[in-house]
Protein backbone atom coordinates (compact mmCIF):
# COMPACT_ATOMS: atom_id res chain seq x y z
CA UNK A 1 0.00 0.00 0.00
CA UNK A 2 1.36 3.10 -0.77
CA UNK A 3 0.58 6.78 0.82
CA UNK A 4 0.62 10.11 -1.85
CA UNK A 5 1.96 13.18 -0.24
CA UNK A 6 1.11 16.23 -0.95
CA UNK A 7 4.75 18.64 -1.56
CA UNK A 8 4.84 22.22 -1.13
CA UNK A 9 5.22 24.29 -4.08
CA UNK A 10 8.11 26.32 -2.65
CA UNK A 11 8.69 27.78 0.58
CA UNK A 12 8.87 31.34 -0.56
CA UNK A 13 4.86 31.35 -1.01
CA UNK A 14 4.65 30.01 2.37
CA UNK A 15 6.37 32.98 3.95
CA UNK A 16 7.39 36.50 1.85
CA UNK A 17 11.20 36.94 2.83
CA UNK A 18 12.49 40.28 1.31
CA UNK A 19 15.03 40.15 -1.48
CA UNK A 20 18.86 39.99 0.30
CA UNK A 21 19.07 43.97 -0.31
CA UNK A 22 15.85 44.48 1.52
CA UNK A 23 17.12 42.42 4.21
CA UNK A 24 20.60 44.21 4.33
CA UNK A 25 18.42 47.76 3.86
CA UNK A 26 15.96 46.88 7.31
CA UNK A 27 18.94 45.84 9.51
CA UNK A 28 21.04 49.24 8.87
CA UNK A 29 18.22 51.32 9.04
CA UNK A 30 17.49 49.97 12.56
CA UNK A 31 20.93 50.82 13.33
CA UNK A 32 21.41 46.75 14.16
CA UNK A 33 24.84 44.72 13.65
CA UNK A 34 24.84 41.11 12.49
CA UNK A 35 25.64 39.94 16.09
CA UNK A 36 22.06 41.36 17.45
CA UNK A 37 20.21 40.11 14.64
CA UNK A 38 21.96 36.53 14.98
CA UNK A 39 21.03 36.70 18.53
CA UNK A 40 17.59 37.71 18.19
CA UNK A 41 16.83 34.75 15.28
CA UNK A 42 19.62 32.46 16.81
CA UNK A 43 22.17 31.76 14.26
CA UNK A 44 25.50 33.55 14.10
CA UNK A 45 26.50 36.20 12.82
CA UNK A 46 28.08 34.49 9.69
CA UNK A 47 24.79 33.25 8.67
CA UNK A 48 23.37 36.38 9.13
CA UNK A 49 26.20 37.65 6.32
CA UNK A 50 25.43 34.74 4.23
CA UNK A 51 21.44 35.71 4.12
CA UNK A 52 22.06 39.08 3.60
CA UNK A 53 24.59 38.61 0.52
CA UNK A 54 22.02 36.18 -1.05
CA UNK A 55 24.40 33.26 -0.63
CA UNK A 56 22.02 30.91 1.29
CA UNK A 57 18.34 31.51 2.20
CA UNK A 58 16.74 30.90 5.95
CA UNK A 59 14.76 27.66 5.67
CA UNK A 60 11.96 25.93 8.67
CA UNK A 61 11.95 27.22 12.11
CA UNK A 62 14.88 29.77 11.09
CA UNK A 63 12.87 31.30 8.31
CA UNK A 64 9.96 31.67 10.21
CA UNK A 65 12.19 33.95 12.41
CA UNK A 66 14.00 35.99 10.30
CA UNK A 67 10.89 36.80 8.41
CA UNK A 68 8.74 38.13 11.12
CA UNK A 69 12.08 39.48 12.89
CA UNK A 70 12.63 41.61 9.37
CA UNK A 71 8.23 42.34 9.16
CA UNK A 72 8.93 44.16 13.22
CA UNK A 73 11.97 46.37 11.54
CA UNK A 74 9.88 47.32 8.20
CA UNK A 75 6.38 48.01 10.48
CA UNK A 76 8.74 50.12 13.06
CA UNK A 77 9.98 53.36 11.21
CA UNK A 78 6.13 54.15 9.92
CA UNK A 79 4.94 55.00 13.40
CA UNK A 80 7.94 57.25 13.64
CA UNK A 81 8.10 58.76 9.57
CA UNK A 82 9.14 57.56 7.06
CA UNK A 83 11.69 54.26 6.09
CA UNK A 84 14.59 55.69 4.44
CA UNK A 85 18.14 56.76 6.49
CA UNK A 86 19.43 54.88 9.23
CA UNK A 87 19.43 56.30 12.80
CA UNK A 88 15.26 57.54 12.34
CA UNK A 89 14.41 54.08 13.86
CA UNK A 90 15.74 55.31 16.95
CA UNK A 91 13.50 58.11 16.84
CA UNK A 92 10.72 56.99 15.81
CA UNK A 93 11.15 54.88 18.79
CA UNK A 94 12.32 57.97 21.42
CA UNK A 95 8.59 59.23 19.54
CA UNK A 96 7.28 55.94 20.68
CA UNK A 97 7.80 57.13 24.20
CA UNK A 98 5.63 58.76 26.99
CA UNK A 99 6.54 62.09 27.47
CA UNK A 100 7.58 63.19 30.48
CA UNK A 101 5.51 65.04 33.34
CA UNK A 102 5.37 68.94 33.10
CA UNK A 103 6.95 70.46 36.00
CA UNK A 104 4.95 71.53 38.89
CA UNK A 105 4.91 75.42 39.62
CA UNK A 106 5.91 76.34 42.94
CA UNK A 107 3.00 77.14 44.96
CA UNK A 108 2.92 80.40 46.52
CA UNK A 109 3.59 81.13 50.24
CA UNK A 110 1.16 83.43 52.18
CA UNK A 111 3.71 86.22 52.61
CA UNK A 112 4.44 86.15 48.64
CA UNK A 113 2.63 88.23 46.38
CA UNK A 114 -0.18 86.53 44.45
CA UNK A 115 -0.99 88.57 41.73
CA UNK A 116 -0.48 87.69 37.85
CA UNK A 117 1.47 91.19 37.49
CA UNK A 118 3.99 89.86 39.95
CA UNK A 119 4.10 86.26 38.75
CA UNK A 120 3.50 86.57 34.81
CA UNK A 121 5.48 82.86 33.95
CA UNK A 122 2.32 81.51 35.66
CA UNK A 123 -1.22 81.73 36.05
CA UNK A 124 -2.57 82.57 39.64
CA UNK A 125 -3.52 79.51 41.95
CA UNK A 126 -7.30 80.94 42.31
CA UNK A 127 -8.21 81.76 38.52
CA UNK A 128 -9.63 79.11 36.62
CA UNK A 129 -7.85 77.71 33.97
CA UNK A 130 -9.38 75.61 30.70
CA UNK A 131 -8.20 72.33 32.80
CA UNK A 132 -8.61 73.34 36.17
CA UNK A 133 -12.12 74.41 37.65
CA UNK A 134 -12.62 77.30 39.67
CA UNK A 135 -12.14 76.54 43.49
CA UNK A 136 -15.13 76.30 45.80
CA UNK A 137 -15.76 79.13 47.87
CA UNK A 138 -15.01 79.05 51.65
CA UNK A 139 -18.79 79.42 53.21
CA UNK A 140 -19.44 80.37 56.75
CA UNK A 141 -18.61 77.54 58.95
CA UNK A 142 -15.31 76.55 57.39
CA UNK A 143 -12.46 78.08 58.16
CA UNK A 144 -10.06 80.77 56.38
CA UNK A 145 -6.74 80.37 56.35
CA UNK A 146 -4.04 81.43 53.94
CA UNK A 147 -2.40 78.11 53.18
CA UNK A 148 -4.27 76.15 51.03
CA UNK A 149 -4.94 72.54 52.15
CA UNK A 150 -3.83 69.95 49.50
CA UNK A 151 -5.79 66.57 49.00
CA UNK A 152 -3.73 63.88 50.71
CA UNK A 153 -1.86 61.89 47.90
CA UNK A 154 -1.99 58.15 48.44
CA UNK A 155 1.21 56.03 48.60
CA UNK A 156 1.71 54.73 44.79
CA UNK A 157 1.89 50.86 44.77
CA UNK A 158 4.93 49.34 43.72
CA UNK A 159 4.64 47.27 40.70
CA UNK A 160 3.98 43.19 40.97
CA UNK A 161 7.51 41.20 41.15
CA UNK A 162 7.25 39.10 38.26
CA UNK A 163 9.03 35.91 40.03
CA UNK A 164 12.15 35.36 38.12
CA UNK A 165 12.45 31.19 36.92
CA UNK A 166 14.82 29.23 38.42
CA UNK A 167 17.21 26.69 36.53
CA UNK A 168 15.57 24.00 37.38
CA UNK A 169 12.05 25.99 36.02
CA UNK A 170 14.05 26.96 32.94
CA UNK A 171 15.50 23.03 32.70
CA UNK A 172 11.95 22.17 32.30
CA UNK A 173 10.85 23.90 29.92
CA UNK A 174 13.83 23.60 27.57
CA UNK A 175 12.85 19.59 28.36
CA UNK A 176 9.43 19.69 27.39
CA UNK A 177 10.20 21.86 24.60
CA UNK A 178 12.52 20.12 22.63
CA UNK A 179 12.35 16.33 24.28
CA UNK A 180 10.03 14.78 22.37
CA UNK A 181 11.38 15.77 19.12
CA UNK A 182 14.55 14.67 19.92
CA UNK A 183 13.57 11.55 20.48
CA UNK A 184 11.78 11.04 17.37
CA UNK A 185 15.04 12.13 15.73
CA UNK A 186 17.03 9.93 17.06
CA UNK A 187 14.94 6.99 16.62
CA UNK A 188 14.81 8.22 12.98
CA UNK A 189 18.53 8.08 13.24
CA UNK A 190 19.27 4.44 15.20
CA UNK A 191 15.76 2.18 14.36
CA UNK A 192 15.90 1.43 18.54
CA UNK A 193 13.46 2.75 21.02
CA UNK A 194 15.79 1.95 23.87
CA UNK A 195 18.83 3.62 22.16
CA UNK A 196 17.05 6.93 21.05
CA UNK A 197 15.46 7.25 25.02
CA UNK A 198 19.20 6.74 26.39
CA UNK A 199 20.64 9.23 24.36
CA UNK A 200 18.38 12.34 24.74
CA UNK A 201 18.32 11.61 28.46
CA UNK A 202 22.08 10.95 28.57
CA UNK A 203 22.18 14.87 26.51
CA UNK A 204 19.50 16.37 29.11
CA UNK A 205 21.38 14.70 32.33
CA UNK A 206 24.77 16.58 30.33
CA UNK A 207 22.66 19.81 29.89
CA UNK A 208 22.05 19.84 33.43
CA UNK A 209 25.51 19.23 35.02
CA UNK A 210 26.69 22.26 32.75
CA UNK A 211 23.44 23.92 32.77
CA UNK A 212 25.49 27.83 33.23
CA UNK A 213 27.40 27.25 29.64
CA UNK A 214 23.57 25.42 28.25
CA UNK A 215 21.63 28.37 29.82
CA UNK A 216 23.83 30.90 27.74
CA UNK A 217 23.96 29.45 24.51
CA UNK A 218 22.06 31.20 21.36
CA UNK A 219 20.57 27.66 20.51
CA UNK A 220 20.42 25.16 23.42
CA UNK A 221 18.24 22.78 21.63
CA UNK A 222 21.06 22.71 18.73
CA UNK A 223 23.32 22.07 22.27
CA UNK A 224 21.20 18.97 22.99
CA UNK A 225 21.07 18.12 19.82
CA UNK A 226 24.32 17.54 19.18
CA UNK A 227 25.39 15.34 22.33
CA UNK A 228 22.19 13.12 21.50
CA UNK A 229 23.01 12.92 18.05
CA UNK A 230 26.70 12.23 19.12
CA UNK A 231 25.58 9.22 21.30
CA UNK A 232 22.94 7.46 18.89
CA UNK A 233 25.62 7.41 16.32
CA UNK A 234 28.51 6.13 18.70
CA UNK A 235 29.92 2.78 17.15
CA UNK A 236 30.43 0.77 20.36
CA UNK A 237 26.47 0.39 21.11
CA UNK A 238 27.34 -2.53 18.71
CA UNK A 239 28.57 -4.48 21.03
CA UNK A 240 26.35 -4.55 24.00
CA UNK A 241 23.06 -7.05 24.04
CA UNK A 242 20.59 -4.26 24.41
CA UNK A 243 21.30 -2.55 21.30
CA UNK A 244 22.17 -5.04 18.60
CA UNK A 245 19.24 -5.62 17.05
CA UNK A 246 16.47 -3.17 15.50
CA UNK A 247 13.21 -2.94 16.70
CA UNK A 248 9.91 -4.38 15.03
CA UNK A 249 9.22 -2.44 11.77
CA UNK A 250 6.63 0.19 11.01
CA UNK A 251 2.88 -0.98 10.22
CA UNK A 252 2.65 0.80 7.35
CA UNK A 253 4.99 -0.05 4.51
CA UNK A 254 5.84 3.16 3.11
CA UNK A 255 7.11 4.18 7.03
CA UNK A 256 8.81 0.69 6.37
CA UNK A 257 10.63 1.71 3.29
CA UNK A 258 11.42 5.02 4.40
CA UNK A 259 12.80 4.09 7.71
CA UNK A 260 14.92 1.31 5.89
CA UNK A 261 16.17 3.87 3.33
CA UNK A 262 17.38 6.09 6.22
CA UNK A 263 19.10 3.39 8.29
CA UNK A 264 21.27 1.95 5.16
CA UNK A 265 22.80 5.06 4.89
CA UNK A 266 26.12 5.76 6.53
CA UNK A 267 25.85 7.97 10.09
CA UNK A 268 27.45 11.27 8.30
CA UNK A 269 24.91 11.19 5.57
CA UNK A 270 22.25 9.88 8.12
CA UNK A 271 22.14 13.00 10.46
CA UNK A 272 23.29 15.00 7.60
CA UNK A 273 19.98 14.65 5.89
CA UNK A 274 17.83 14.63 8.89
CA UNK A 275 19.37 18.36 10.32
CA UNK A 276 19.06 19.51 6.58
CA UNK A 277 15.63 17.93 5.47
CA UNK A 278 14.25 16.58 8.87
CA UNK A 279 14.76 19.27 11.33
CA UNK A 280 14.87 22.59 8.76
CA UNK A 281 18.76 24.09 9.04
CA UNK A 282 20.27 25.55 6.27
CA UNK A 283 23.50 24.24 4.71
CA UNK A 284 26.04 26.26 6.61
CA UNK A 285 24.52 25.12 10.43
CA UNK A 286 24.34 21.72 9.20
CA UNK A 287 27.81 21.85 8.47
CA UNK A 288 28.80 23.27 11.61
CA UNK A 289 26.70 21.33 13.75
CA UNK A 290 28.08 17.73 11.94
CA UNK A 291 31.87 19.54 12.27
CA UNK A 292 31.90 19.44 8.41
CA UNK A 293 33.04 22.01 5.58
CA UNK A 294 30.16 23.48 3.74
CA UNK A 295 30.80 22.03 0.67
CA UNK A 296 31.18 18.59 2.58
CA UNK A 297 28.02 18.82 3.55
CA UNK A 298 26.64 19.26 0.56
CA UNK A 299 28.25 16.66 -0.96
CA UNK A 300 27.13 14.48 1.72
CA UNK A 301 23.45 15.57 1.14
CA UNK A 302 23.82 15.10 -2.72
CA UNK A 303 25.11 11.47 -2.37
CA UNK A 304 22.03 10.66 0.40
CA UNK A 305 19.05 12.24 -1.76
CA UNK A 306 20.45 9.81 -5.10
CA UNK A 307 20.71 6.66 -2.54
CA UNK A 308 17.16 7.28 -0.96
CA UNK A 309 15.98 8.14 -4.73
CA UNK A 310 17.12 4.11 -5.09
CA UNK A 311 15.06 2.96 -2.37
CA UNK A 312 11.80 5.33 -2.13
CA UNK A 313 9.84 5.18 -4.93
CA UNK A 314 8.22 8.32 -4.38
CA UNK A 315 11.03 10.12 -4.04
CA UNK A 316 12.77 9.20 -7.48
CA UNK A 317 9.68 10.93 -9.31
CA UNK A 318 9.86 14.52 -7.94
CA UNK A 319 12.88 17.08 -9.10
CA UNK A 320 15.67 17.71 -6.93
CA UNK A 321 14.70 20.83 -5.71
CA UNK A 322 11.64 19.62 -4.54
CA UNK A 323 13.04 16.21 -2.97
CA UNK A 324 13.84 18.34 0.80
CA UNK A 325 10.16 19.52 0.95
CA UNK A 326 8.66 15.54 0.34
CA UNK A 327 11.33 14.23 2.50
CA UNK A 328 10.17 16.53 5.47
CA UNK A 329 6.53 15.38 4.63
CA UNK A 330 8.15 12.09 5.12
CA UNK A 331 9.78 12.44 8.28
CA UNK A 332 6.88 14.38 9.69
CA UNK A 333 4.14 11.24 8.87
CA UNK A 334 6.08 8.15 9.46
CA UNK A 335 4.43 6.66 12.74
CA UNK A 336 7.39 4.65 14.72
CA UNK A 337 5.26 1.70 16.21
CA UNK A 338 7.05 2.13 19.44
CA UNK A 339 6.35 4.49 21.79
CA UNK A 340 8.37 7.32 22.36
CA UNK A 341 7.29 9.46 25.18
CA UNK A 342 10.00 10.32 27.63
CA UNK A 343 10.14 10.41 30.98
CA UNK A 344 9.61 13.76 33.46
CA UNK A 345 11.97 16.52 33.51
CA UNK A 346 11.90 16.05 37.23
CA UNK A 347 12.84 12.29 37.04
CA UNK A 348 15.95 13.04 34.48
CA UNK A 349 17.19 15.86 36.50
CA UNK A 350 16.85 13.99 39.61
CA UNK A 351 18.38 11.28 37.78
CA UNK A 352 21.18 13.30 36.85
CA UNK A 353 21.78 14.80 40.33
CA UNK A 354 21.70 11.39 42.15
CA UNK A 355 24.20 9.96 39.74
CA UNK A 356 26.33 12.85 40.16
CA UNK A 357 26.14 12.31 44.28
CA UNK A 358 26.61 8.34 43.61
CA UNK A 359 30.10 9.18 42.17
CA UNK A 360 31.18 11.73 44.28
CA UNK A 361 30.57 9.96 47.42
CA UNK A 362 32.33 6.72 45.56
CA UNK A 363 35.37 9.48 44.52
CA UNK A 364 35.61 10.53 48.27
CA UNK A 365 35.61 6.96 49.73
CA UNK A 366 38.47 5.75 47.29
CA UNK A 367 40.17 8.84 48.21
CA UNK A 368 39.86 7.88 51.88
CA UNK A 369 40.59 4.14 50.99
CA UNK A 370 44.08 5.64 49.92
CA UNK A 371 44.79 7.72 52.77
CA UNK A 372 44.53 4.74 54.82
CA UNK A 373 46.52 2.62 53.19
CA UNK A 374 49.49 4.75 52.61
CA UNK A 375 49.16 5.91 56.11
CA UNK A 376 49.38 2.11 57.44
CA UNK A 377 52.04 1.41 54.96
CA UNK A 378 54.19 4.35 56.34
CA UNK A 379 53.85 3.33 59.55
CA UNK A 380 54.49 -0.44 59.57
CA UNK A 381 57.84 -0.12 56.87
CA UNK A 382 61.06 -0.52 57.72
CA UNK A 383 63.70 2.56 58.02
CA UNK A 384 66.93 0.48 57.37
CA UNK A 385 67.85 -2.22 55.06
CA UNK A 386 67.72 -5.31 56.76
CA UNK A 387 69.43 -8.65 54.25
CA UNK A 388 67.65 -11.75 54.51
CA UNK A 389 69.25 -14.88 55.65
CA UNK A 390 70.51 -17.04 53.45
CA UNK A 391 68.77 -20.53 53.72
CA UNK A 392 70.82 -23.41 54.51
CA UNK A 393 72.04 -26.09 52.12
CA UNK A 394 72.88 -29.78 52.22
CA UNK A 395 76.40 -30.74 50.96
CA UNK A 396 76.92 -34.61 50.34
CA UNK A 397 80.48 -36.28 50.47
CA UNK A 398 81.92 -35.38 53.65
CA UNK A 399 82.36 -37.91 56.31
CA UNK A 400 80.74 -37.40 59.54
CA UNK A 401 82.61 -36.46 62.61
CA UNK A 402 81.82 -39.01 65.03
CA UNK A 403 84.72 -37.82 67.93
CA UNK A 404 88.65 -37.86 68.39
CA UNK A 405 90.58 -40.02 66.20
CA UNK A 406 93.49 -42.54 67.22
CA UNK A 407 96.57 -41.30 66.62
CA UNK A 408 98.99 -43.10 64.30
CA UNK A 409 103.21 -43.67 65.15
CA UNK A 410 104.11 -40.39 63.49
CA UNK A 411 101.71 -38.81 65.02
CA UNK A 412 102.36 -39.33 68.39
CA UNK A 413 106.20 -38.60 67.72
CA UNK A 414 105.33 -34.94 66.49
CA UNK A 415 102.70 -35.20 69.86
CA UNK A 416 105.34 -35.41 71.75
CA UNK A 417 108.02 -33.69 70.70
CA UNK A 418 105.91 -30.77 70.66
CA UNK A 419 104.88 -30.86 74.32
CA UNK A 420 108.70 -31.70 75.11
CA UNK A 421 110.16 -28.76 73.12
CA UNK A 422 107.61 -25.97 73.78
CA UNK A 423 110.17 -23.19 73.25
CA UNK A 424 109.15 -20.09 70.96
CA UNK A 425 110.56 -18.03 68.47
CA UNK A 426 112.80 -18.77 65.50
CA UNK A 427 114.70 -21.78 66.95
CA UNK A 428 111.78 -23.67 67.12
CA UNK A 429 111.73 -23.96 63.64
CA UNK A 430 115.11 -24.13 63.30
CA UNK A 431 116.73 -27.81 62.42
CA UNK A 432 118.82 -30.02 64.56
CA UNK A 433 121.07 -32.86 64.36
CA UNK A 434 120.36 -34.98 67.10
Amino acid sequence: MTRSVETTSSEDSELSLPAPKERRRLREAAELTHDEVAAAVGVTAATVRSWESGRTDPRGRKRELYTQFLARLSDRPQDGGPAGAPGEAKTARAAEEPAADPPVPDRPTPDGPTSDTQAPDRPALDRPTPDRPAPDRPTADAPTSDARTEPERLPAEPPARVPVPGPAEAFDGLYALAARDLTRQAYLLTGRRALALEAVEKAFVQAWDRWPEVATDPDPVGWVRAIAYEYALSPWHRFRRAHRHLDKPPAEPADRILLDALLSLSPANRRTVLLYDGVGLDLPDTAAETEATTPTAGHRLVHAHADLADRIPELADVPLEKQSALLRDLFTALRPPVDLEPRPAAVVRGGGERRTRLWTRATLSLTAMIAVSTSYTLMTAPTRYEPPLAPGESVSGVPPLAGPQQLTERGKQLHDKLRADPQAGPARIAPRIE
